[in-house]
Order: C-alpha cells, then sequence, then structure tokens
C-alpha cells in the first residue's frame, strides 16, 4: 500500500507542478485541490477577498472524503495552511503525510504574478496566505523543502522520503 501525501503551501510555491509531477513518477492519482473549492470561493479569491476557516470547512470536507475515497495512497495537492485543516485531512487519512513547499513571501508574489492569466487566485491575496500559514516544520510526517529547487529535484526528495516510510 502506497502512502497519501499532501503536496502543501502557499499560493505559487508549486504544489500543483510538483503533484502532477509525483503522481505520475509514483503511478498515484492526483486529486488537484483546486478543484474541489466552491464557485462561491473561487469568485472571492479572484476578487481579491481571503477565504476565512469557515469558507474553507466545506472545501476541506471535500478533501477528507476524497482521501477516505482512495484508500490506496493519493497526491493531494492543499495549502494546507493551518496545523487544524492538516489535522482535518489526518483524522480522514491515518498516516497522512505532508511535503511542505517553502518560499519567500517575494518568490511566492513573483509566481503568482506570472500565473495571474490563467489562474483564478488573485496576486492580492500573497499577503493573506503568509499571515494565515502556520509553518508545519516540527509537527510528525512534514517533509520541508525548498520551492526554488529544481521540479525534478523536488520530486526526487519527495520520492525517496515516501520510500524510507515504506520500508519502516
Amino acid at each position: 500500500m502506497k502512502s497519501s501525501v499532501v503536496i502543501m503551501g502557499v499560493a505559487g510555491c508549486g504544489k500543483s507542478s510538483l503533484g502532477r509531477l509525483l503522481a505520475q513518477t509514483q503511478h498515484m492519482t492526483l486529486i488537484e485541490g483546486d478543484d474541489f473549492h466552491t464557485p462561491n470561493n473561487r469568485a472571492k479569491m479572484a476578487q481579491g477577498i481571503a477565504l476565512t476557516d469557515a469558507d474553507r470547512a466545506g472545501w476541506l470536507e471535500a478533501l477528507a472524503q476524497q482521501l477516505i475515497a482512495h484508500p490506496q495512497g493519493v497526491v493531494l495537492t492543499c495549502s494546507a495552511l493551518k496545523r487544524t485543516y492538516r489535522d482535518r485531512l489526518r483524522q480522514a487519512c491515518p498516516g497522512l503525510h505532508f511535503a511542505f513547499l517553502e518560499i519567500s513571501r517575494e518568490d511566492a508574489q513573483a509566481r503568482v504574478q506570472a500565473r495571474a492569466h490563467e489562474h483564478f487566485f488573485a496576486t492580492t491575496l500573497v499577503d493573506s496566505q503568509f499571515a494565515t500559514l502556520e509553518v508545519p516544520s516540527h509537527e510528525p510526517g512534514v517533509l520541508t523543502l525548498d520551492a526554488l529547487l529544481p521540479l525534478a529535484q523536488l520530486q526526487h526528495q519527495v520520492s525517496q522520503w515516501l520510500r524510507t516510510l515504506e520500508t519502516v
């Protein structure tokens, strides 16, 4: 059985890119967390309105249900900014692992700006992402990665980490 892993971090850190590559190389299902936002939440973010815990509750529940529906292991992309959000996902999937893509505010802002023409997330929300972020580095089952490393290197690091977890 493969372990499920959440690729997490603030907007612009590379969750989707790493998630796609990791799922492909590990032959796992990819669940793109952004696909589960409600139309109302998408509209709020497009208007530059930060989501509240209440806004995120239904989204996190939908993602938790996806984890439950895929006991064979998945790669899930999800910001998972607060420990309570991560704990909700852990409840749904005991033993869930998190790969945290750490990035500076400036680099995240630049990346979000560069994709503004193709993504619903408003560039003005990057600051709110950092304000909400509770860094998970000291939580169990978390691998912290430098989001600026080449994508192939990040994928290799996560794949190696998951292999070591499967042998424990």
